[in-house]
């Protein structure tokens, strides 16, 4: 009777075991890995590039790309850590616009293009960032989408 209480209590304890290799183990469960490698990404040197200022009510989001339309890097007010209000702050905007800088200058890229798009107080003073990092910039569109008179006007209020 003892040789059969060890061997169930061997048997248990390697289910247990089991149990927590599979808990601890995302790939076996069929999750995604959450483990970052430790490569870090390497980018060919990009001589032209384009910066899309997408600045909202809420938010500043600025995204790199190469001439293709390729995502390089991307920095926004709430990567920076800001939170709530203070995310959509001229302030904010000229952080962001430096954070983007650093991108740049890292890249090693000499000719931009910046794209403005939206409504929020940020655009000017990421803009403004931009210039003053040093790059040669060659354009500086606003590609706001403005309605040809689009939706139906809200009937008037009757008083």
């Amino acid at each position: 009777m003892a040789k059969a209480k060890k061997t169930k209590e061997k048997i248990t304890k390697k289910k247990k075991l089991s149990k927590v290799k599979q808990k601890r183990n995302p790939d076996s469960i069929g999750a995604k890995s959450r483990l970052k490698s430790g490569k870090k990404k390497v980018f060919q040197k990009v001589e032209k590039g384009k910066v899309y200022i997408q600045s909202s009510f809420n938010n500043v989001i600025m995204t790199l790309t190469d001439d293709s339309g390729n995502t390089i890097g991307w920095v926004s007010a709430g990567a920076l850590g800001f939170k709530g209000t203070k995310k959509s702050t001229p302030y904010t905007a000229s952080l962001v616009g430096k954070a983007m800088a650093d991108k740049i200058r890292g890249l090693g890229m000499s000719e931009l293009q910046i794209f403005v798009s939206g409504v929020g107080q940020g655009r000017d003073s990421a803009t403004r960032a931009l210039v003053a990092s040093g790059a040669n910039i060659n354009l500086i569109s606003d590609i706001t989408p403005l309605p040809h008179n689009g939706c139906r006007p809200k009937r008037p209020r009757r008083v």
